[in-house]
């Protein structure tokens, strides 16, 4: 095996969905039925009316999972996508998939991943367990909008609008305070917060992000 074939299979056999389960992984490296794709930055890779019924995995880059505006999360190398809409035929798909940098993907269609739940049952139980944990992120995302501090909705307004690192804001504080629904107060407040965390620089209408997993998880 290539040197590249087995970085690729060791990325695999340390995915939530093959743990347990390595010559499930051999055999999804080795199935012609894989789709091998990539994606330039900013490019999108779903979104609603387009997409593929497989299960993905990020080989490299970094992938932002959105929903309208809102940044649902950010997948890293290793990280599965598309595990929710696998088994549920709806003509749409939920989110919206955009690569934040350039990206590999590797597919498998949903009858290949059904034919590894069959032969390893590890690999169904590790299915089922990680959609149990999407829930629970999902859940934990919902209490943070319905929270709706000040923090929060400036953290998802920063994300939203990233390039190479920082925000350049097209109006005043004052109009950024009345986009997101808060007092001019609460903005200053929260940018204050987020300057303290170690999170963001704030220097006119320039606010560079220091550290994006602060924001995503704030």
């Amino acid at each position: 095996m290539a040197e590249h074939e087995e970085a690729l299979l060791e990325l695999l056999e340390g995915t939530f969905l093959f743990q347990g389960a390595p010559e499930a992984a051999q055999a999804a490296l080795a199935d012609p039925r894989a789709l091998r794709r990539t994606a330039a930055k900013g490019e999108v890779i779903y979104d609603p009316r387009h997409f593929q019924r497989c299960l993905g995995v990020v080989l490299e880059g970094s992938v932002q999972v959105s929903k309208g505006a809102l940044i649902m999360s950010v997948l890293k190398r290793g990280d599965l996508f598309g595990a929710a809409a696998l088994f549920y035929q709806r003509p749409d798909y939920a989110t919206t998939l955009t690569a934040r940098s350039p990206c590999r993907l590797l597919l498998f269609p949903q009858a290949l991943v059904e034919e590894w739940m069959e032969r390893w049952p590890q690999v169904g139980r590790s299915y089922v367990t990680y959609l149990s944990q999407r829930i629970w992120f999902l859940s934990g995302k919902i209490d943070a909008l319905t929270a709706g501090t000040a923090g929060r909705k400036v953290a998802q307004y920063l994300l939203a609008h990233e390039g190479e690192g920082r925000v350049e804001l097209d109006c005043s504080l004052t109009g950024l305070a009345g986009r997101l629904g808060v007092s001019r107060a609460s903005l200053y407040r929260a940018l204050d917060d987020l300057r303290d965390r170690g999170a963001i620089a704030h220097r006119g209408r320039t606010i560079r992000i220091l550290d994006q997993t602060a924001l995503e998880h704030l």
